[in-house]
């Protein structure tokens, strides 16, 4: 997190002095050149970070910095993000919640949502966890929701391939059987890639063993966005 936000910093001051040098920009309100920057400094981050882990790597961190708007749009949208990611926080208190770009970044590890050893299955308390999510999701419906599944390293590539997919299945399911609109989410196995802590030990094949989100602004938003922007 502290890396993505130098970057998010370092690229924002970057766009700031070039726009500030520009004879077009210096006779702009403050309101325009703010937009302008912001809309620089998402068409970088989208660009070029976006590019980079958006597609297939990365997992959930490469979705949300994919989709950045940028603009004044953005920062309307980073503003309900931001209300968003504390409810989701104070409700989940042991969820690992990143506020990212002009999304979220929400990890659940073994400790929130747990599946039954080598099967796709919830268990009890991984349903009660993601009913508190419910309540948070259905309270902000005008996002979209990736749902990535990891294992850690031990068995074939292939089958914790599937494993992840299907485990990635199972949550959409029961957040759908909730009551919530399947079309907000899709779903991904990972596998074993991006781990987050070494498979050489207990804990960390423990921590491996996850499910991501990405949640990020749907049509709807972005286009509210911008006419509150206006």
């Amino acid at each position: 997190m502290k890396r993505i936000a130098i970057i998010v910093l370092a690229l924002s001051l970057f766009s700031a002095t070039f726009l500030s040098s520009c004879e077009a920009v210096k006779n702009t309100n403050k309101t325009q050149r703010g937009a302008a920057i912001g809309a620089a400094g998402g068409a970088i981050l989208g660009g070029v970070l976006g590019n980079n882990i958006g597609k297939g790597g990365n997992g959930a961190l490469g979705a949300v910095l994919g989709g950045v708007i940028g603009g004044v749009a953005g920062g309307v949208i980073g503003n309900k993000m931001d209300k968003q990611a504390r409810e989701i926080d104070n409700a989940l208190p042991g969820a690992d919640v990143v506020r990212v770009g002009e999304g979220i970044k929400l990890v659940l590890g073994e400790n929130a949502v747990r599946f039954d050893f080598n099967k796709s299955t919830l268990t009890a308390q991984a349903k009660t966890n993601l009913d508190k999510l419910v309540k948070v999701f259905t309270e902000y419906p005008d996002t979209n929701i990736v749902i990535y599944g990891y294992t850690d390293s031990s068995g074939a590539d292939d089958y914790n391939l599937k494993l992840s997919d299907q485990r990635a299945a199972s949550v959409k399911a029961y957040l759908t059987k909730k009551g919530l609109s399947a079309a907000r989410f899709t779903t991904t196995g990972m596998g074993e890639a991006d781990p987050i802590e070494s498979n050489e030990t207990d804990a960390g094949r423990s921590k491996n063993r996850r499910v991501e989100f990405a949640i990020t602004a749907n049509d709807k938003m972005v286009e509210d966005a911008k006419k509150e922007g206006n």
